[in-house]
């Protein structure tokens, strides 16, 4: 009787600490180089817009984003990126900014406000467009809330995102 009543204290003490939730995983983060220096590091939100987090992610393992150019600057807006088609037409180009990887993935609208520092996933008219451009925020846009995905974030080099200008170069995008 004693061994049995040791067994359940145990398991009455031992059960909160077995039932705690493992530590959230560390969020994925990647590093943009530009062809004229520095570094911009970003972090990814993959609990908030996870389909967005693994289409990024598979774009930049593969290259799809190395050698690309801004192809839209606005000043206290936004500078956006993504169109595959910058790395061989000209900036001036009707067709510039219309490029994508050749598929769409579905909105995942979520709570992240749009403020300075937060990635976008650009799209058109359908909410359901978005493939492979992207834009970071350069000040917030209320306006964007929940309209569009946010999938991550500036860590470091939002001082690097201040100096785009259209035609700046990606060198690499390499996930950490």
């Amino acid at each position: 009787m004693r061994h049995l009543l040791a067994l359940a204290l145990t398991v009455i003490v031992a059960a909160p600490v077995l039932a705690q939730d493992k530590p959230a995983a560390k969020a994925p983060t990647a590093a943009m180089t530009l062809a004229s220096g520095g570094v911009i590091t970003v972090e990814l939100f993959p609990s908030d817009a996870p389909k967005h987090v693994e289409n990024f992610l598979k774009l930049a393992r593969a290259g799809f984003y190395d050698g690309q150019r801004f192809h839209r600057v606005v000043p206290g807006f936004v500078v956006q990126i993504g169109d595959p088609q910058s790395k061989t037409l000209p900036m001036d180009a009707p067709a510039m900014g219309t490029g994508g990887p050749g598929y769409t993935i579905k909105a995942e609208f979520n709570k992240r406000p749009f403020e300075r520092g937060i990635l976008g996933m650009a799209r058109g008219g359908d909410p359901d467009s978005a493939g492979s451009q992207f834009y970071i925020m350069l000040g917030p846009a209320s306006h964007l809330n929940g309209q569009y995905t946010a999938f991550g974030r500036v860590v470091s080099g939002m001082d690097v995102v201040d100096k785009i200008k259209v035609g700046d170069r990606v060198k690499s995008i390499k996930v950490n």
